[in-house]
């Protein structure tokens, strides 16, 4: 990975600050997609122990949690479970997807997930989706344009479902970037060098770094290892500290 030994090093007093401030803003995301993975979780088991497949009707019992969730205070624009394929007795795909709208309304997400019609049917190859089927840990995907349920700017939170050990799906929530980043630029401001936020792919989620923009991929190490390792260090002059317990690393000029 070329990371240097000074991983080991601890974080300075203003950069463990920064980091853990800008994790605890997704933390509390993190809270509503777990309480979604345990109601899911437990409808799966309460459908098993009946001796049958679920089927796409059995997930309506989520909605009054999910319809909560939204009401709430907090960052989340959108919420739900997405099934893997073939979970499900009735249909090869579903999402049921939950977002308020700009009058705060709730409303279902209305997606056609018939492979012959439309674009949006393989949604397995998806950051959101594959990163906590193929880690079995929960993931930060975005930046990226939603095109499935916003067209805005978004960060998709995600943490896996499994039912009797086997792989159901992903619980996850949205987060507008624009709001995220009115969250975290002041804390990254305070710092004396340039700083950004990234997540396990590189990819910045937000920047007070106008040499990295929030959606461009940055340079760097491994940042899953980095994340893995929860360690401070440096690589190749940058300054890494990763933010406890969320999966983005706080990288410094």
């Amino acid at each position: 990975m070329g990371v240097s030994p000074g991983l080991a090093a601890a974080a300075t007093e203003p950069e463990a600050g920064v980091a853990a401030q800008a994790g605890g803003a997704l933390e509390a995301v993190f809270e509503t997609v777990a309480a979604t993975r345990a109601d899911t979780a437990g409808l799966l088991h309460r459908v098993a122990a009946e001796g049958r497949r679920p089927v796409s009707r059995d997930l309506a019992a989520l909605r009054p949690g999910l319809h909560q969730r939204l009401r709430g205070e907090g960052l989340v624009s959108g919420v739900g479970f997405v099934a893997a394929p073939g979970l499900l007795a009735d249909v090869p795909a579903w999402l049921e997807w939950w977002q308020s709208g700009a009058d705060g309304a709730v409303r279902p997400l209305l997606l056609d997930l018939d492979p012959e019609q439309s674009a949006y049917s393989d949604y397995t190859h998806w950051d959101w989706f594959a990163l906590p089927r193929d880690t079995g840990r929960r993931a930060v995907a975005g930046p990226y344009v939603d095109y499935l349920c916003s067209d805005e700017y978004s960060l998709t939170l995600s943490e896996p479902v499994h039912i009797q050990g086997r792989f159901a799906g992903v619980a996850a929530a949205d987060v507008y970037l624009r709001h995220f980043e009115a969250a975290v630029l002041p804390l990254l401001r305070r710092l004396p060098r340039p700083a950004r936020l990234v997540n396990a792919r590189g990819r910045v989620a937000a920047s007070a770094d106008p040499a990295h923009l929030a959606g461009s991929l940055t340079r760097g190490p491994d940042f899953g290892e980095v994340l893995t390792a929860g360690r401070p260090g440096t690589y190749d002059g940058l300054r890494l500290v990763p933010c406890r317990g969320v999966p983005l690393v706080l990288v410094l000029a």
